[in-house]
């Protein structure tokens, strides 16, 4: 099958208001003119201000839905997004790579709801340095990058030790000192991202929107520095696009 576009796929949960999860990054990926391909780890009872709980899949569905796509199309990059444990997530990754070692993987890993639900508590050091080793990119905010990586450090430090297994865009909407302000950390190098500007309206859903454009960006071929600027900028019109809590996407 001949495809003038791109594939991305999106591993995450179904969010029936569509501000998050599966139906926000095919938004994101279609709105960056790819064909965006979704497989659902869970269906969660929430709109843009409630969370009421989720039902988890077992993996057999979610490699179902996977295997079906993999088959079919040839996918450019993928994000994953929110799933029920962490061997999910070693599974999905490990099934990617085995198609394609040289996809690009984002993970986007979700914590918690922004209604207050909690998903995961952390993640021990070896499965999530296996898990890094395995990945392009991971999207953590400042909250959820000091639970992946605790201690007696900064958001940023964490950020560097993490960076020595894979690179990571921390996402600074929930850095009090400086906020709006990214920061992509790699073995090498870290690079900061400005906010355009601060005149933004709260998200539901906006992690998962970045991480999706960031996916789409590395689909489209860019360099992942560039990639995270394109993904911020997309961002940006996406907060600034309401002034609730549900945002429209923009290209």
């Amino acid at each position: 099958m001949a495809q003038k576009r791109p594939c991305v796929l999106s591993i995450a949960g179904f969010d029936p208001s569509g501000g998050a999860g599966v139906l926000a990054d095919i938004k994101t990926f279609e709105m960056h003119r790819l064909i965006g391909l979704g497989v659902t780890t869970g269906i969660t009872y929430q709109h843009e201000s409630r969370f009421d709980g989720v039902d988890w899949l077992p993996w057999d569905s979610i490699a179902a839905q996977l295997d079906v796509l993999l088959e079919r199309y040839t996918i450019s990059a993928a994000k994953i997004g929110l799933t029920g444990t962490t061997d999910v997530l070693s599974k999905a990754i490990g099934r990617l790579r085995e198609v394609n070692p040289q996809m690009h993987i984002v993970w986007d890993p979700v914590m918690s709801a922004s209604a207050g639900f909690r998903f995961h508590s952390g993640i021990d050091g070896t499965t999530l340095e296996h898990i890094a080793r395995s990945l392009s990119v991971i999207t953590p905010n400042w909250t959820e990058m000091l639970e992946l990586v605790p201690g007696d450090w900064t958001a940023t430090e964490a950020a560097s030790r993490l960076g020595a297994w894979c690179a990571v865009l921390l996402k600074g909407g929930h850095n009090d000192a400086a906020r709006g302000y990214d920061y992509l950390v790699t073995s090498e190098w870290t690079r900061s991202y400005r906010p355009k500007t601060t005149a933004v309206h709260a998200k539901h859903g906006s992690g998962c929107v970045l991480s999706a454009a960031l996916t789409s960006a590395l689909a489209e071929g860019f360099p992942l520095h560039r990639a995270c600027l394109r993904a911020k900028r997309y961002t940006t019109r996406f907060l600034e696009s309401t002034p609730g809590l549900l945002g429209f996407h923009k290209r």
